[in-house]
Order: C-alpha cells, then sequence, then structure tokens
C-alpha cells in the first residue's frame, strides 16, 4: 500500500521535472524573442521598448505557473527540495544571480502549501486573484533586490509585461493539468484508492 503511494508520488515528480525541463528548454532556445526572466542584452531591450510588436512581448514563466497550480492542487506530489532545486539549475541555466528566483518561488509555493487545504473549496476567480497578487509581489522583490545589489536588469515595462503575460497564462496551465494530467485539488475529506486522506 505504501509502496503504490509512494510510486504514485514519484511518477508525479517525474512528470513535474519533465514539464519543467520542456519548458527550460523551450527558453533557451535562441527563437529571437525576448525573455526578461533570463540573461538579457540591455541595448536590445531597449531597441524592443522603443519599437514594441507583438512578437517582443516576453514570453510567460509558465514553469511558475505550473509550480504554484501544482502546489495550490497536490502539495504532496511535489516536495519543497524538488522546487528549490530545479528553479536553482534554471538559474544558472539562465544566467540569473543564482538562488534568488529560486528562494522567491520557494517561499511563495511554500505559503501557497501552507494555505492548501483552505484553497480548496475557494472559487477559481479567488485562486486567480490571489495566485496574481502572490505573483506581483514576487516580481517585485526580485526587482528590489537586484535594484538593491546594483545587478543589470531587464526594463521596468517589460518585467511590467513578462508579469501580465504570466497572469493570463496561468488560467491555461490549470486547464492543462486538470484535464490532460488530472491534477485537481481534492474535495475536503476525499480519500484515494488506498483509503488515505487527500
Amino acid at each position: 500500500m505504501v509502496d503504490r503511494r509512494h510510486t504514485r508520488r514519484v511518477i508525479y515528480i517525474a512528470l513535474y521535472l519533465g514539464l519543467a525541463a520542456c519548458v527550460t528548454f523551450y527558453r533557451l532556445l535562441p527563437l529571437g524573442g525576448y525573455d526578461a526572466g533570463g540573461g538579457f542584452d540591455l541595448d536590445a531591450a531597449t531597441d524592443i521598448v522603443s519599437g514594441l510588436r507583438w512578437q517582443d512581448i516576453p514570453a510567460p514563466d509558465l514553469l511558475l505557473c505550473l509550480t504554484l497550480a501544482w502546489v495550490i492542487r497536490r502539495p504532496d506530489l511535489l516536495p519543497a527540495p524538488v522546487i528549490a532545486l530545479y528553479f536553482f539549475i534554471e538559474d544558472i541555466l539562465l544566467l540569473r544571480p543564482p538562488g534568488l528566483w529560486a528562494l522567491i518561488v520557494l517561499a511563495a509555493s511554500e505559503s501557497l502549501r501552507a494555505r492548501s487545504e483552505r484553497l480548496r473549496d475557494t472559487p477559481v476567480w479567488m485562486e486567480y486573484a490571489q495566485v496574481a497578487g502572490l505573483m506581483l509581489v514576487m516580481f517585485l522583490a526580485n526587482r528590489a533586490v537586484l535594484a538593491i545589489v546594483m545587478v543589470p536588469q531587464p526594463p521596468l515595462d517589460l518585467s511590467f509585461l513578462q508579469f501580465l503575460a504570466t497572469v493570463a497564462a496561468y488560467p491555461v496551465v490549470v486547464a492543462l493539468l486538470h484535464y490532460v494530467f488530472g491534477l485537481r485539488k481534492p474535495a475536503t475529506g476525499e480519500v484515494d484508492s488506498l483509503g488515505q486522506r487527500l
């Protein structure tokens, strides 16, 4: 019984890591767009701001959406060390200050994990509003720390555009998790096939 439960958890962790790896791989591709979350050329960023086109809008942070949506739905299937380690690796790959964004995401996901039981019966629109507010705090905290230590960062308007794109992408990621991967919020008192409380 315990083995089946453990196996299911390992499978979902592997699924998360696989999806996360796909997102990171896409962000590393030289597609000519602008990613406000990764390494950047300040001159190129300024040129984009002066003549912004639809294809130049920063891509949403799909990995952030995936992580927050997953933690709200099934926090037991995504341990904190997995989140911290993967985002730390992504910090290195995307040439961000190592550990800063990983720490911010970990703090936000643990905040949601602590409230996951209260969020079970929350309407979708209220969950969406709470996550959007949390994302705004995360983006502002990241910019504030980078400004304090005087690290070059993308222009504020591009960062704000990426924030809006990420917020807009969140419902799409939630729908994908629910309808494609069967990851949904359990009802209060719901048990799994082994009789364990979810």
